[in-house]
């Protein structure tokens, strides 16, 4: 990626490693993950006092400043190790960071940003809905009603990561159910404190230390001064960000492929089998050969992608397809880095099913890759298919 990097982003790339190298060994991340502890509030206070959370957000908001070159930089090194873990970083970079910097008042970015770039306050996302996954405004049953002072919401969200930990969610509710689908929902920042606010956690086979909750919002009262965006174009606020998302989504990704091909180079080194290191046996070179082709696809897709969103140019095409292409080559890698392992990979004290088990994800989230094809199918004129 040398020749796609600026030398800030070149250093910053090198800081990151370093860091994580230092600090997070695949040891550590796996005992993050072993305790279960539905949060790994240590790891959100490194990255503090690192000033990763405030990648991202603007000089004059007390953050690091950094384009989107940065954010995928630092996803990328940060997953490279960490995994799923990442998510403790990216989550709360894009529910507050991205959102509030994109769409938010002048008052709101002054209130959120500088507490967020320091690490002293924390946000999730609350728009998925139990009959809904893609179908986001199709299933929406949330309501936002007027009262005096604000709104009151009732309904359920579902799949809110990390909203058990969260100061505020961002919250896409129904405000007029007689516009059109486009024009219905409206923003919130909704305290997590607040009364009539309750949670369930989802037991799950990935991201495990990272909780995701069911919430139920009954008649929670929310101010005027929280509503996030113009009223009823919530949507509109939201799609504005997604391109940013599936960047992002796939900067995690290659982090992981890296983390794959590392910790597979490694095994084939040391592990012997027939008098000598099974890295000699052509059929694993062959499966290294695979996996390094994928990082470096990736890579470039990626980096393509963020460098038309920091110019300026149109990328939902790009990034949708960044999104789709790393999430099946990062499950492709680590089901690979088992095989590698053999028997070894299966163990919950190597990270080959770390990895497995966490990229899963990324072909259902933030889009599926199947409504991810219908799209880029649909940007080149043909007709839509749902």
């Amino acid at each position: 990626m040398e020749l796609l990097l600026d030398e800030d982003n070149k250093s910053f790339r090198d800081s990151v490693r370093s860091w994580v190298d230092d600090k997070y060994t695949n040891e550590r991340a796996r005992q993050l993950e072993a305790d279960d502890v539905n949060y790994p509030q240590e790891l959100w206070e490194d990255f503090a006092d690192a000033g990763f959370h405030g990648i991202g957000i603007g000089e004059e908001y007390g953050g690091q400043g950094g384009d989107v070159i940065s954010q995928i930089v630092l996803g990328q090194g940060l997953a490279r190790r960490l995994g799923g873990l990442v998510a403790v970083w990216g989550i709360p970079s894009f529910a507050g960071g991205k959102s509030i910097g994109a769409y938010g008042t002048e008052e709101q970015k002054q209130r959120f940003l500088p507490d967020l770039a320091k690490g002293k306050l924390r946000f999730a996302i609350a728009i998925t809905e139990p009959a809904g996954g893609t179908d986001v405004l199709g299933a929406m049953r949330t309501r936002a009603t007027k009262v005096d002072g604000g709104w009151t919401i009732s309904g359920q969200k579902v799949w809110s990561t990390g909203a058990h930990v969260a100061d505020y969610l961002l919250v896409l509710a129904v405000t007029d159910p007689e516009e059109k689908p486009s024009r219905r929902t409206t923003c919130f920042l909704v305290p997590t404190t607040n009364n009539g606010l309750t949670m369930r956690k989802i037991p799950k086979i990935g991201m495990r230390a990272v909780a995701s909750n069911e919430v139920y919002f009954d008649d929670v009262f929310v101010p005027d001064d929280l509503v996030l965006g113009e009223i009823g174009r919530g949507w509109a606020n939201i799609v504005a960000t997604l391109n940013n998302e599936r960047i992002l989504t796939a900067s995690f990704a290659t982090g992981m492929i890296e983390g794959v091909l590392e910790g597979s180079l490694e095994y084939l080194k040391v592990r012997e089998a027939f008098g000598g290191p099974i890295g000699r046996f052509q059929a694993l070179q062959h499966y290294v050969a695979d996996i390094s082709s994928w990082l470096q696809q990736s890579e470039l897709i990626t980096y393509y992608a963020a460098l038309l969103q920091q110019q300026g140019q149109p990328c939902a095409k790009e990034a949708t397809m960044a999104k789709m292409v790393t999430a099946e080559y990062v499950s492709k890698a680590s089901d690979l880095g088992i095989q590698i392992l053999g028997g070894m990979g299966m163990a919950q004290e190597t990270d080959m099913q770390r990895f497995w088990r966490d990229s899963r994800l990324f072909q259902i989230a933030p889009i599926t890759n199947e409504m991810a094809r219908n799209m880029i199918a649909e940007s080149y004129g043909l007709p839509r298919s749902y």
